[in-house]
């Protein structure tokens, strides 16, 4: 594995890091991390991603990780000798959709497939479908890690590189033949509910208890936060209150508000379904803090015997950085372990399974894997 990175983010220079890695012996394919803040367009990286031979996958994030630093502006480009085979699932908003039969026709045979790489459009409307139907195809007989590409602008646009060039509403599967080891923690607590998700469409809920979901949502928080809540300054305060979605023996699933609607929806991003019961969380930067800590250590803990640790990937919800600000760099420190380096993205969602237990897309929270 070799991994190289630049700050500037001139397509240039991107060309240059590929190229670079390219030119390296036994490297199978690439893994391409990039930052929102590029602006990046099909006509600026296409030309150059299309040229390439070897197989490529990655994404457009907000923000991403090298050791203890955030890169808000720059690429990471990581040359992978595991590299097995990369696949592409288009329409991950489509209604009609069966993502199972998708999987099963275009990724039969797994083979020595030891990790899959899940990377997806962070505002497709049918992500929790998709990962239910990876889930269902593959179980855990392997392990993901993976996230929500996009920008925090909340405008969809492509955000996906394939060796076509760059894509939309979709997702990109990278099959390892690597060791791996995967956290998951978030350092969330319960503040309020549950409550009954009485009315939701894919990604929007819309009543809570047979109430207009944002009347609900503003009167829990206004009360505790002893201040107005509303439309105007929704994004600074929805991001100290997350959703958590309850499941049996397990830490809540969080989910993520990140728009009020006019007719007091609320959209957040990953799929809440209807029937299901949310509450409202809350954390602070020392507990949000020590779950990256957790993170690491359970991904550590996961890892087989018979493997060699070479790098840590951190997929951390963008929402994070936004909350703990300048504390986010002991965040980093915190996600340290031993010499291995660190690198990933600031995602919108996670992707991965907790240990041996069910896939899951994530919100707000930390997922360490050791490859």
């Amino acid at each position: 594995m070799i991994i190289k990175y630049e700050t500037t983010g001139h397509p240039d220079k991107l060309k240059a890091l590929i190229r670079q890695i390219c030119g390296e012996q036994e490297i199978n394919g690439l893994l391409i991390l990039s930052c929102d803040a590029n602006q990046y367009t099909a006509q600026t990286v296409n030309p150059i991603i299309k040229t390439i031979d070897l197989p490529l996958f990655g994404g457009i994030f907000p923000a991403i990780v090298h050791g203890k630093t955030i890169l808000n502006k720059g690429n990471i480009v990581i040359g992978l000798n595991n590299l097995l085979k990369i696949h592409t699932i288009e329409s991950l908003s489509d209604a009609q959709v069966d993502y199972e039969d998708i999987l099963d026709e275009k990724i039969s045979d797994i083979g020595k497939c030891k990790t899959m790489m899940v990377f997806v459009d962070g505002f497709a409307k049918r992500i929790s479908s998709f990962i239910e139907g990876l889930f269902s195809i593959f179980g855990l007989d392997i392990n993901y890690i993976g996230g929500g590409a996009g920008s925090l602008s909340m405008e969809q646009k492509p955000c996906l590189f394939t060796n076509e060039g760059l894509v939309e509403d979709c997702a990109v599967v990278g099959l390892l033949d690597a060791h791996s080891g995967v956290g998951v923690s978030h350092g969330w607590t319960l503040l309020n509910g549950p409550y009954r998700v009485t009315e939701s469409e894919h990604n929007i809920i819309k009543s809570l208890d047979w109430r207009l979901a944002f009347e609900v949502y503003q009167e829990v928080v206004s009360a505790h936060r002893k201040q107005d809540f509303t439309p105007d300054n929704f994004f600074e305060i929805s991001k100290s209150y997350p959703f958590g979605i309850a499941r049996i023996d397990n830490e809540q699933i969080v989910r993520d508000p990140v728009q009020v609607n006019p007719d007091q929806s609320l959209v957040c991003v990953g799929e809440v379904p209807e029937g299901s019961f949310v509450s409202i969380l809350n954390g602070d930067n020392a507990s949000l803090i020590k779950a990256a800590g957790t993170a690491v250590q359970l991904s550590i803990d996961s890892f087989p015997i018979s493997g060699k640790m070479e790098v840590l990937f951190m997929i951390d919800c963008i929402s994070r950085v936004l909350f703990l600000e300048d504390q986010f760099k002991l965040e980093l420190e915190a996600a340290q372990y031993q010499d291995l380096p660190l690198v990933g993205a600031c995602t919108l969602g996670e992707i991965a399974n907790c240990g041996h237990e069910f896939l899951e897309f994530y919100n707000k929270t930390n997922v360490i894997a050791v490859l």
